[in-house]
This record gives C-alpha cells, sequence and structure tokens, in this order.
C-alpha cells in the first residue's frame, strides 16, 4: 500500500484525534480461566466513565501486546471513551473456525472466552452491554467475525482488518451487527478474491472480501445497494439504514497488503456511532 492510501484510510473519519493521557496506573494484565484453560489479557481504560468496550484480536504469530503496539488503540481508546481489551490466543492464534490453527484442531473455545472476557470486563468498568464492539487483524479479523455470526447478542459492531470468515464456517447471527471491513487488493496472506490462503497454521478456504461484505449486507437486510466514494487508492462502499440501524462499509485499499491497514481512526469512529 502506498503511503497516501494509508494516509487516505487514517482520514476516512476525522483523523486520528488528539491522545490523552492514561489510566491512572497504566495498562493492567489480566488473567481468566475459561473451561479449566487459563487466558490472559492486557486491558487499557480512558480517565473518564467509559463509553463502551473494544476487543482488539491479534494475528497468528502476536500476542496481545503485539496487537496493541501495532494498532496505536489506546490512543483511539481515549479519544473516544472506550476500555479497549487485547488477548492473547492460544499457541498465538485463535480457533476461529477454519481448523488451520493449534487451538482450533485442540477444540478451544475461543468464543466463550472472549464472552467471558466481554461479561467481565462490562462490569468490573460499568459498560452499558449495548456498546461493546470487537476488532481485529488477519486471523483476529476471523475470529472477531467468527464472534459476530455465533454471539450477535455480544457485539454491537465488528471491524475485521484483512480477514474474512472461512468458506465452510457457518454464519447466522441472532441479531443485526454493524460491520466496518478493511481489506487490501494486494494482500498476500488473506487473498482478497478468497480461495485457498496458507496462514501460521495451515491452509484453508476463506470468503472474498467482497462476498464478505455482501454476505452482511444480506444478513443485515440492507434495503439499498451500497454508495460508492473513492478517495485515491481508498474505496468505501456504505450500505446504510440497514435492520435495527446497522449499516456495512467495506473500504477496499487498491494494492493494499496484509497490513493493519491504518485502521484505527476509522473503526474507533465507527464504533463509537454504531452502539445499539
Amino acid at each position: 500500500m502506498t503511503a497516501v492510501a494509508a494516509v487516505l484510510l487514517g482520514l476516512i473519519q476525522f483523523g486520528g484525534g488528539a491522545q490523552v493521557a492514561a489510566f491512572p496506573g497504566g495498562d493492567l494484565p489480566g488473567e481468566l480461566v475459561v473451561n479449566g484453560l487459563p487466558r490472559t489479557y492486557l486491558v487499557h481504560a480512558p480517565p473518564q466513565q467509559p463509553t463502551g468496550l473494544v476487543i482488539n484480536m491479534h494475528g497468528a504469530g502476536m500476542t496481545g501486546a503485539a496487537q496493541a503496539a501495532t494498532t496505536n488503540y489506546n490512543a483511539i481508546a481515549d479519544q473516544h471513551g472506550f476500555v479497549v481489551a487485547y488477548p492473547d490466543g492460544v499457541d498465538l492464534s485463535w480457533a476461529d473456525g477454519r481448523g488451520a490453527s493449534t487451538p482450533d484442531r485442540q477444540g478451544v473455545d475461543d468464543v466463550g472466552f472472549l464472552v467471558s472476557l466481554v461479561d467481565r470486563l462490562t462490569s468490573e468498568y460499568g459498560i452499558d452491554p449495548g456498546r461493546v464492539f470487537a476488532t481485529g487483524m488477519s486471523a483476529g479479523a476471523f475470529m472477531a467475525t467468527r464472534l459476530a455470526c455465533e454471539r450477535a447478542d455480544v457485539v454491537a459492531a465488528i471491524a475485521p482488518i484483512a480477514g474474512t470468515l472461512g468458506a465452510a464456517v457457518p454464519c447466522a447471527p441472532s441479531q443485526p451487527v454493524s460491520v466496518f471491513q478493511v481489506h487490501g487488493t494486494a494482500d498476500s496472506v488473506v487473498p482478497f478474491n478468497g480461495g485457498t490462503m496458507l496462514g501460521r497454521g495451515g491452509y484453508s478456504d476463506v470468503v472474498p472480501a467482497a462476498a464478505m461484505a455482501q454476505r452482511w449486507r444480506e444478513l443485515n437486510a440492507c434495503p439499498n445497494p451500497p454508495v460508492e466514494d473513492v478517495m485515491g487508492a481508498v474505496r468505501r462502499f456504505t450500505a446504510a439504514g440497514c435492520a435495527n440501524g446497522t449499516e456495512v462499509t467495506f473500504v477496499q485499499v487498491d494494492d493494499g497488503g496484509h497490513t493493519w491497514l491504518d485502521a484505527s481512526p476509522a473503526s474507533g469512529q465507527f464504533f463509537a456511532t454504531h452502539g445499539r
């Protein structure tokens, strides 16, 4: 992706905003035991009363701490008043349903872990359960999508970056979920046009990026075709007025590779305006 494209994507919604002082005491580690398995995470809270919770999931081979550093989401969380949590996947990956990771093959219940984490943090920080969101990069994006497919009652909106859904993974959400999806056309790991991909855990078949966006538009009963806006190398397709006031936005970054694609400011703004 060109530097211009990265800047344009960052400017899609109001830019990055000013960084606010960190939560007193700094970022806190946490541990949660789910089905007898200890699970770890980092949590960052804003200096004011939180207005929402973002679960931000790392890609394969990374950690929650690495995802925090890569996405700079603490600054976005402070800007919008979000608590943001960075969970750690088993074997640095997720059971996202593709069958191409150690936790998938071991039957790890990552959906259950994430739901338990949401329950804990919304209780601890007094967060409205209608303002819980999930994002992630690559394998983390697949996991965010699976979470929305299986537990739409838990997340109001998701922002999968450089990831879609396994071709054989079912998606029948119990209620509409707003979606902000970003994918580069030159992604060398998760192909923009779908098909077979080779990740850290092996091969899997994945849904094309544009087809995934269309699936969400259908699941959310969006009444009209998406409206396209173009800013240089960034093409944005927005379907608004969908069921229960949801929205599906698909951002295509021409020549964008397998990176975070500077999606933090735009996804944070999307979450801020798409609670339940």
